[in-house]
């Protein structure tokens, strides 16, 4: 866009994503460009031994995101924000908000972090032969009637983040497929929760105390492309009280961040796979088949569109990078040579590249929390190094970014080595291959797969979930989610691509080996330090 004229209301789409530490907001034009952004900064905490964000700070972060929005727009062109033509509401997935029927959340919101729900989860995967990870909402739901926990009589409706966004913008109680998939398993044929498996969790649950059918208290699973529903006028003022978004404006189907990670990423269509890494970090395999069997390190979940997809989930990537990064900034200034945060990163991440291809012996375990694929119930982060590694800088860099992807590929190992999948390129975002070049040829290593990334990754899962919200509008009749992707969105966009390098395969087999070796210390970290 070169001129305020085309900036029009039914023209441009608005997505906005609730991550782990950034709310984001991306309006795009009827090209799929972005037209301007906004954030607004957050963090979960951590009260009473739970992960935690407070539903007034959902509200406020939304607004201020917005407000962030239209200021953007009118340093850019001189534009104010007259109305949208969609609107896209994209969150973290999984994760357990309860309500009453008078709508009153019933306890503090439980999110994907939190891993107290081990014994819920393990027996609910052996009745149902399904793997049902710690952190989707029916482990969290059969975890808190297991500890008879008083609220859980008074449940009428259990959702998602964006689930709860959603429902109070529009009224709805719905879920796009992808979202919907991380809080209960579907059936493939249906596009629903599967009942055979419903009524398996309720004979349990009922059991139990439990008076309710689970599927009268989960929101309605929705395709993308869908309309689910529209901007309510209480709605409108709480996104944005400005007044400058209208009631009426349609909404596309809520989704997870895994879905819109995979839009973002056009990585939709089987044997295509998506990296989103950043405080978290998942891998996500559009599958061509099912898999032989459960692996309790896999997820099974969907696309947007609800093709199978396998997941593999790791609750810790970068956070121990960005706290070493800040120390490295605070010797710096007090050394008198402060550099800004984009070039502290640029500098950390680009000096990896130039380390021994195994770190020289050094080793880190990123561990914020616990990580159920290596089956650790709490974290500490920890970097050990024997008598005679070589202690360098670049030494040291590299060994924190194949940190923070050495449990993602104990996952990745599983579907490749053991299950076949095929796998024809991995498209990566977030955080993580921000720094051109150094995270992406790291994850090429790890992963022993070309990554791939577009120059819409930066953007994010904000600008997916924009890109539904054009496709619920836009559509052909008929027109299939990858179709639309691959010839409307990302026909002629540009990226790069690297291939895995043969010296950095082989220093991360070996780093990997250290790696698995050195787990004792960190379970013996976490029952010393308490």
């Amino acid at each position: 866009m070169d001129n305020t004229s085309e900036i029009l209301p039914n023209r441009t789409f608005l997505g906005i994503e609730l991550g782990s530490t950034r709310i984001k907001a991306i309006l795009i034009d009827e090209g799929h460009n972005t037209v301007a952004s906004g954030s607004h900064s957050w963090e979960n905490r951590l009260e009473n031994d739970i992960w935690t964000y407070s539903l007034d700070d959902v509200w406020a972060g939304m607004q201020d995101c917005v407000a962030d929005l239209r200021r953007d727009l009118a340093e850019r062109y001189g534009a104010g924000l007259s109305g949208v033509a969609a609107v896209g509401i994209s969150a973290m997935m999984h994760g357990y908000l309860a309500f009453d029927s008078q709508d009153r959340l019933l306890a503090p919101f439980r999110t994907w972090r939190n891993t107290m729900t081990e014994e819920a989860a393990s027996e609910l995967t052996e009745l149902l032969g399904f793997n049902i990870p710690q952190r989707w909402s029916v482990a969290h739901l059969y975890r808190a009637i297991l500890a008879r926990e008083e609220h859980v009589k008074d449940i009428t409706f259990l959702t998602t983040l964006a689930g709860y966004v959603h429902w109070r913008l529009t009224g709805e109680k719905v879920l796009g497929v992808g979202d919907a998939s991380g809080m209960f398993p579907m059936e493939s044929e249906t596009g629903g929760y599967d009942a055979a498996m419903a009524k398996k969790f309720d004979e349990l649950a009922s059991g139990k105390g439990f008076p309710k059918r689970l599927l009268d208290i989960l929101p309605r699973p929705l395709y993308a492309g869908e309309i689910a529903g529209a901007l309510t006028e209480e709605g409108a003022r709480l996104l944005d009280p400005s007044g400058a978004l209208k009631a009426g404006t349609p909404l596309c189907p809520p989704e997870g961040d895994a879905g819109t990670g995979m839009v973002a990423t056009n990585s939709v269509a089987a044997r295509t796979g998506n990296v989103s890494a950043g405080t978290s970090v998942f891998a996500m395999i559009v599958l061509e088949k099912a898999l032989s069997k459960v692996y309790t390190e896999i997820d099974m979940v969907t696309t947007p569109a609800g093709r199978p997809v396998a997941m593999v989930h790791c609750n810790s990537c970068t956070s121990d990078i960005d706290a070493w990064v800040g120390l490295f900034g605070q010797v710096l200034e007090a050394g008198g040579c402060a550099l800004n945060k984009s070039a502290l990163y640029e500098l950390f991440y680009s000096s990896a590249l130039s380390g021994d291809s195994d770190c020289g012996g050094l080793l880190s375990f990123n561990y914020y929390s616990g990580e159920p694929i290596t089956q650790l119930t709490e974290g500490r982060p920890l970097f050990v190094r024997m008598p005679d590694s070589r202690l360098s800088l670049e030494n040291f860099t590299r060994a924190m970014l194949f940190s923070a992807l050495s449990t993602l590929r104990l996952g990745l190992d599983i579907l490749i080595e053991k299950e076949n999948v095929g796998l024809d390129r991995l498209f990566g975002h977030g955080g993580f291959f921000k720094t051109k070049g150094a995270g992406q040829r790291i994850m090429a290593a790890a992963a022993k797969t070309p990554v791939s990334v577009m120059e819409t990754a930066g953007e994010g899962g904000a600008w997916g979930i924009a890109v539904l919200a054009a496709y619920s509008q836009e559509k052909s009749a008929g027109e299939a989610l990858e179709s639309y992707l691959s010839e409307k969105v990302f026909a002629g966009m540009s990226g790069t691509t690297a291939e895995p390098d043969a010296s950095d395969v082989a220093g991360f087999e070996r780093y990997i080996k250290r790696y698995c070796a050195g787990l004792g210390v960190e379970r013996a970290a976490a029952d010393a330090l308490r």
